[in-house]
């Protein structure tokens, strides 16, 4: 018993000696440990394709995406900003029919699989888009349009496919849903703060038909995903129930949306989207202009977007820690005032005043673009905790893709509205003149959904939004299958935050 005592004696002073090695150690090893034993529980394949949809694919590759296309548009296509924001319209359209994309994966499997199809057919679909705008020396806008818009839907099918994974596998392991969001995320910041830190830098060492070669990789990624995950078959399917499946959800969402307390809130989520029109592209014409503007370099444009992210992550956490459980409506009220008022910033830089106060313009757009993404997220955050909470029981997936659907209609709406705005002020590829009053209309035109605040409801985010009726209808939607719910990591990732 003595010696036993004495070699625990000593065995706790080693422990006590290695205590500082062993915490720098364990804080190194927890990220690595922690994303291996996501691969054990749910195969690494899966693990793999959230690190590629989110990370490499819309992260990374969508940062390259935005600072290219921009380049794109404005050196290569030598377009006006009034017409590459109509443009940027037409390219997001594939994700207004979002819904649609979640349905097929879910009712309709290829050769007996609901996942690994669509992954190889999003893939090839990108790869070859990103080749065509890479390789051909004068491509016609129109045809230009076609190939980005195609690549779009890649994204957006690819989008789809995997947060349906997601959604089976948080039922299929509850306990690591959260972990689940984590990782995605994790993925998706990283790759996006990469992307923007070496975008410029691509775009000026290769080009942005360089750039768009280089997003063919990222897409062949999403290709090898769908040759390497892992799905148990689905033989026998019985396809002739599809269309019934497709109008049973049709008259299930259209019931939900003709009841008050689900309309009136998208209808403000619209309204406060398109009314706060986005002119991106005429400030983004100014930015690099070298007699009107400052004439950033392509490597201070990635830059500049690089640490806008950051200011974009900055507000989720500030929403997580402190704003998360005030009423609905209270919140929307300050985040879109103060949404407003950040566009102060952007008047203050085109008239110029920066300069009579001694603030260099890199500091300033530095500071002007941190502060704009952090208050857009601020205003996006509770918008999707309220969509969250729209969602009937049983169709919880294809219903927040509807939603979500709906303010990707208002987005289109405010770049189809800032792109005539910009039309009708003269804002063209050398002429600013006017794009100061664009800004200030803008400015002005944010606070309009302030009057609409009566159509959200005075609640917390923790209460419920949708009456008793809606609630109880769970048992009449057929859910027998765990793979029909889309979206529903989505509303997960929501509520978790």
């Amino acid at each position: 018993m003595v010696e036993e005592e004495e070699d625990l004696k000593s065995s706790g002073d080693m422990v006590e000696e290695n205590e500082p090695k062993k915490g720098c150690s364990s804080a190194l090893c927890t990220p690595i440990n922690w994303f291996r034993m996501l691969c054990v529980e749910m195969h690494w394949s899966f693990v793999m394709g959230v690190v590629v949809v989110y990370g490499i694919s819309q992260g990374l590759g969508g940062a390259l995406y935005r600072v290219g296309t921009e380049y794109y548009m404005k050196d290569v296509q030598k377009v006006q900003p009034s017409e590459a924001q109509f443009y940027q319209g037409i390219t997001s359209i594939p994700w207004l029919v979002k819904p649609l994309w979640g349905l097929l994966t879910d009712v309709l499997p290829i050769f007996g699989y609901r996942r690994r199809p669509y992954f190889i057919v999003a893939g090839s679909i990108g790869v070859i888009s990103m080749l065509v705008l890479s390789f051909h020396e004068k491509l016609h806008i129109a045809l230009a349009l076609l190939s980005l818009t195609a690549g779009s839907a890649g994204v957006a099918v690819a989008d789809v496919t995997i947060d349906a994974c997601v959604a089976q596998n948080s039922i299929n392991h509850p306990s690591l849903a959260a972990d689940m969001q984590s990782l995605c995320a994790l993925s998706s910041s990283m790759g996006a703060l990469l992307g923007f830190s070496v975008s410029g830098i691509f775009v000026h060492l290769i080009g942005p038909k360089g750039v768009y070669g280089l997003l063919a990789i990222p897409f062949g990624l999403v290709f090898l995903i769908g040759t390497l995950l892992k799905e148990p078959p689905s033989p026998n399917f019985a396809y002739t129930q599809v269309n019934q499946k497709f109008v049973d959800a049709g008259k299930a969402m259209w019931t939900t949306l003709k009841c008050p307390d689900v309309w009136r809130p998208c209808l403000y989520m619209y309204f406060s989207l398109a009314l706060s029109l986005n002119i991106l592209d005429g400030m983004f014409y100014w930015y690099t202009d070298s007699e009107g503007g400052p004439s950033f370099s392509q490597e201070n444009v990635g830059y500049i977007f690089s640490i806008g992210s950051v200011g974009s992550l900055l507000g989720a956490v500030l929403y997580q820690n402190v704003l998360k459980d005030h009423p609905f409506r209270d919140l929307l009220f300050w985040t879109q005032l103060v949404y407003s008022l950040s566009g102060t910033l952007d008047l203050m830089l085109v008239l110029r005043l920066n300069l009579k106060f001694g603030i260099p313009d890199y500091f300033f757009v530095v500071i002007d673009e941190s502060v704009s993404q952090m208050t857009g997220r601020l205003k996006w955050m509770p918008l999707l905790v309220l969509s969250s909470k729209l969602c009937p029981p049983g169709i919880e997936g294809t219903f927040f893709a509807l939603l979500m659907s709906i303010d990707n209609v208002g987005l289109l709406s405010a770049t189809w509205g800032g792109g005539i705005l910009l039309h009708v002020l003269k804002v063209t590829r050398t002429q600013f003149d006017n794009l100061w009053l664009a800004i200030l209309i803008r400015n002005f035109l944010r606070l309009a959904p302030l009057c609409l605040l009566f159509l959200v409801p005075r609640v917390d985010p923790n209460s419920s939004i949708l009456p008793t009726e809606i609630l109880n209808t769970k048992e009449d939607i057929e859910t027998q299958e765990t793979e029909n719910i889309e979206l529903v990591s989505l509303v997960n990732r929501v509520d978790d935050k």
